[in-house]
């Protein structure tokens, strides 16, 4: 893993974190974003196994610092993913798998969280994620929830927290706080 997004440490050794967090509240008009001219299909992991999420989450979050859900033991992640309140998705290219997106329905039908969201470092720069945020994004809504939310930090893609909000999404809180190092 090399962070691409590395925050300097403090005196303490702890790197500053800003976590800035996102809503929409109105279904917005779908983007006019050509679809991928390459091969490409996006399907629902149907109860998704763990070592394949594993993959998934890693493949798109080693080099941002994601490491939530690394914490969770096998069983713990099991629940998740076979909760009904979680459905995962990926975008295939050429019948490789390219990103996922992670809907979250614990809030329903006051938000729907778009847990995760990234695109593998294989894929980045091919225009997918604006593409497969908007597919995202319209599916999220298809159950009328109140909002939409999402998260990001200051260690995401710097393109994460303005794409999100050129697709309709406003910061309504930050928070900073202070993590240990991640090791690479």
């Amino acid at each position: 893993m090399v962070l691409q997004r590395k925050p300097e440490e403090n005196q303490d050794g702890l790197w500053p974190l800003t976590i800035t967090y996102l809503k929409m509240t109105d279904k917005p008009v779908p983007q006019a974003i050509p679809k991928p001219a390459i091969p490409h299909s996006i399907l629902k992991a149907e109860k998704p196994t763990v070592s394949f999420y594993r993959f998934l989450y890693d493949a798109v979050g080693r080099d941002w610092g994601w490491i939530d859900r690394k914490k969770l033991s096998d069983a713990e992640l099991k629940e998740v993913l076979e909760s009904k309140e979680t459905e995962v998705f990926v975008l295939y290219v050429r019948g490789v798998p390219a990103g996922y997106a992670e809907l979250n329905y614990k809030a329903f039908p006051d938000a729907v969280d778009l847990a995760y969201f990234g695109i593998m470092p294989e894929f980045i720069g091919m225009k997918l994620g604006p593409y497969f945020l908007d597919w995202a994004i319209q599916h999220a809504w298809l159950r009328n929830p109140s909002s939409i939310t999402v998260n990001t930090c200051t260690m995401d893609h710097p393109k994460a927290l303005p794409l999100y909000q050129r697709f309709g999404y406003f910061p309504y809180k930050q928070r900073d706080l202070l993590i240990e190092p991640i090791p690479e």
